[in-house]
């Protein structure tokens, strides 16, 4: 399929599938089915991570191998299974690589249990001057830079940590498109704060219990990401409680809390988690992951789904309030719509979702 007759916004896994049989997308392994998701592709893992002295990009005519060179301090082969340290930085070659075409561009996010688990995952590119932004004709590998922050983690070759999509043309609705959307499909439940995106809020006040987050401890063992459902949250987390709808964060704490909303992603649109204000406050509100299309939507199996927030709180406490905004969905259209939907016909973890840790916790 080319650029040509592709629709415009974010490709479907139909046009993920086309790309990959036209060499555009190409892996040592080749991909496997499983990386194709609605709107987005899986990125895996490769054999070898570089632990750096520091995060960095490329630069403009620069490769990730020469800025190796000048930052590497040991290599860890991953292939029997490896640590990546808390605090660390490493730099791991991805199994895909990038042939893009002119009109096509892409970008990449963590994945969602990436985020919870407070494991920074940033793509890198040669020649690259963003983090997990590829340009329109990008010929060359893909590298994650990953700085566990909160744990440290086990990981082996073919693991996914981050994802890419990639876009043709404007693919972004305007707040007039986006007032509209909500007029038509309901995005959210409650009144609908539309600016530069669909603002979302903090539930402090808990509709059962007084239970709203989780904070992350600062020593524990290390986390296996191959093993789902495996350990206990108490043993990683503790629980922040309150029944005065307001909690203070604590300077360099890790928080997982949720949004007071209940949110839909249409079928025929995509979202991603955005910064809200830089100035809202000295926290933080991670933005690991994107939204695919059916995600909360009754006919995938859902009924709005609230959207898990990862927060780290910045130099000084800071009082959070129950109501309070604290970020955005950046709603996309898709340029056609998916095969398969999130939560309908595939494995979603987080469907129908409210406060949740990652997937590596047993329920609590």
């Amino acid at each position: 399929m080319s650029v040509e007759t592709r629709g415009t916004g974010v490709l479907a896994d139909a046009a993920l599938r086309g790309m990959i049989r036209e060499g555009q997308i190409a892996a040592d392994p080749a991909v496997e089915e499983i990386q194709v998701q609605p709107a987005s592709l899986d990125l895996r893992l490769g054999t070898v991570a570089y632990r750096v002295r520091a995060s960095f990009l490329a630069g403009k005519g620069r490769t990730v191998a020469e800025r190796l060179a000048e930052f590497e301090m040991h290599r860890v082969d991953l292939s029997q299974g490896a640590v990546l340290e808390k605090g660390c930085v490493y730099v791991v070659p991805l199994a895909e690589s990038l042939a893009l075409p002119s009109g096509l561009t892409a970008v990449a996010n963590a994945k969602s249990s990436t985020g919870r688990l407070d494991l920074l995952t940033r793509t890198i590119t040669d020649g690259g001057e963003e983090f997990d932004r590829i340009p329109e004709g990008y010929h060359g590998p893909l590298y994650a830079e990953i700085c566990p922050r909160s744990f440290s983690v086990l990981v082996r070759p073919g693991m996914r940590l981050n994802q890419i999509r990639f876009r043709h043309g404007q693919a972004l609705l305007t707040d007039v498109e986006l007032r509209e959307l909500h007029a038509a499909e309901s995005l959210v439940s409650g009144t609908a704060v539309i600016s530069e995106g669909l603002g979302f809020s903090v539930d402090l006040k808990p509709a059962a219990g007084d239970l709203v987050g989780y904070r992350a401890k600062p020593h524990t063992g290390v986390i296996d990401l191959d093993l789902i459902g495996h350990y206990a949250p108490l043993d990683f987390w503790e629980e922040v409680r309150t029944t005065e709808g307001r909690i203070i964060l604590d300077p360099g704490a890790f928080y997982i809390l949720v949004s007071r909303e209940a949110v839909t992603i249409p079928p025929d649109y995509a979202a991603e988690m955005a910064p809200y204000l830089a100035m809202v406050g000295e926290f933080r509100v991670h933005y690991a992951g994107f939204f695919d299309p059916g995600f909360g939507w009754a006919e995938a199996g859902g009924t709005g789904s609230r959207g898990v927030l990862e927060v780290r709180c910045h130099e000084a406490p800071f009082v959070l309030e129950h109501g309070q905004v604290v970020g955005r969905l950046v709603y996309e259209r898709m340029a056609a719509r998916p095969a398969r939907l999130y939560g309908s016909g595939i494995a979603s973890n987080y469907q129908g979702q409210g406060l949740k840790l990652s997937k590596h916790f047993r329920a609590a």
